[in-house]
């Protein structure tokens, strides 16, 4: 049973470590021929904290790091409208020209139909992914401040060589002083191929699981990361995942909360959606959602996370959680960006089997 902080002893509920990129999207065009673009943040760990605060009201922090250059203080200025402290953010001088250190940029697509999603990231050589372990004073955050929920993933850990340390400090430390984990796998290929591919990303997730409490993921990132026997990917159902887990939590009992989402991809534009977690020993799957239209996925995962986060901070229990996550995750991908736009009274309304009809 996952024993959280009271919120009066902390200043934080929710707090996350990663990367935030300013995101470019062409919006209904395609990158490659796109002549404008709109501009928002995001970044996976992020997302779930930004969730928290805005759709679901928490008090909301992130760590991370910029270049102190214009790029860096418009996404700073992002993170400040969706009113997530920004008071451990690191910033480092910009040399001018981003040789030794520059702010991300992600460049991704919608798709639609039979066209897929695209992204191309450009994130070489960024503030945070310079991070070393010592850079962030973890023990005011966790020890002085107090925060209920540490949230952090795998993209981070992925991003050099230095930040799986930077991870693994921060869940010991968070760990140490009663704070709830939680680690969403999200494995990228492309983020390890240069730092030693999956044989890495196994040694570095195996030794960071070790201080989760609620563990997130798919299919494929527990196989990549954890190293878990892979299945068809193309195929995935609940009894495939409740096998994989019940395998999971036995190599790591500091389990106490493991979920993922459940996404059959009909088309770019349309998914089945649905939602499973486990704890103490028993599955939990949320309603699901067939023929789901989709505008823009990017960032379902992570308001599903922040959904699951949300239900465990106020109910305890997976089987309500996991509700409120595929609900919230379903309806981030109704609207465009990386973050969620969706409402606390939205997500409940449709955990209670509520339409789309227009309201009044």
């Amino acid at each position: 049973m996952l024993k959280y902080k009271d919120a009066s002893a902390c200043r934080f509920d929710i707090v996350s470590l990663g990367e935030v990129m300013l995101r470019l999207d062409p919006g209904a065009g395609r990158i490659h021929t796109a002549r404008t673009f709109n501009v928002w943040e995001g970044g996976g760990e992020y997302n779930v904290a930004r969730g928290l605060r805005r759709c679901f009201g928490l008090r909301a922090g992130v760590v991370t790091a910029f270049a102190d250059n214009p790029v860096g203080r418009l996404v700073e200025d992002f993170i400040l409208q969706g009113g997530v402290d920004t008071s451990f953010i690191k910033w480092l001088p910009f040399d001018g020209t981003g040789r030794t250190v520059r702010n991300g940029l992600n460049f991704t697509e919608r798709g639609f139909g039979i066209r897929g999603a695209v992204g191309c990231s450009d994130r070489g050589n960024t503030a945070v992914s310079q991070l070393k372990a010592g850079d962030i004073d973890w023990e005011e955050l966790f020890g002085k401040y107090g925060v209920r929920h540490f949230h952090t993933g795998g993209i981070f850990a992925a991003l050099s060589d230095t930040t799986p340390d930077v991870t693994i400090e921060a869940l010991k430390c968070a760990k140490k002083y009663g704070t709830v984990t939680s680690y969403d796998l999200n494995y990228r290929p492309s983020l390890w191929k240069s730092i030693g591919g999956k044989a890495r990303a196994q040694e570095v997730n195996r030794e960071i699981a070790r201080y989760v409490d609620v563990m997130i993921g798919n299919e494929e990132d527990f196989s990549a990361c954890l190293g878990m026997e892979e299945n068809d990917l193309n195929n995935i159902d609940a009894s495939k995942f409740e096998n994989m887990i019940s395998e999971v939590v036995k190599l790591y009992p500091n389990f106490q909360v493991v979920a993922t989402t459940l996404r059959q991809v009909i088309s770019a534009s349309v998914n089945d959606w649905a939602a499973i977690a486990w704890q103490d020993g028993k599955f939990f799957k949320s309603t699901e959602r067939k023929g789901l239209e989709i505008f823009d996925r990017v960032g379902g995962g992570d308001s599903f996370a922040s959904g699951l986060i949300y239900g465990l901070l106020n109910f305890g229990d997976a089987g309500t959680a996991v509700e409120y996550g595929a609900a919230h995750g379903a309806l981030a991908m109704t609207t465009p960006g990386d973050t969620s736009m969706a409402t606390k009274a939205e997500v409940e309304k449709l955990i209670g089997g509520g339409s789309a009809r227009v309201d009044r």
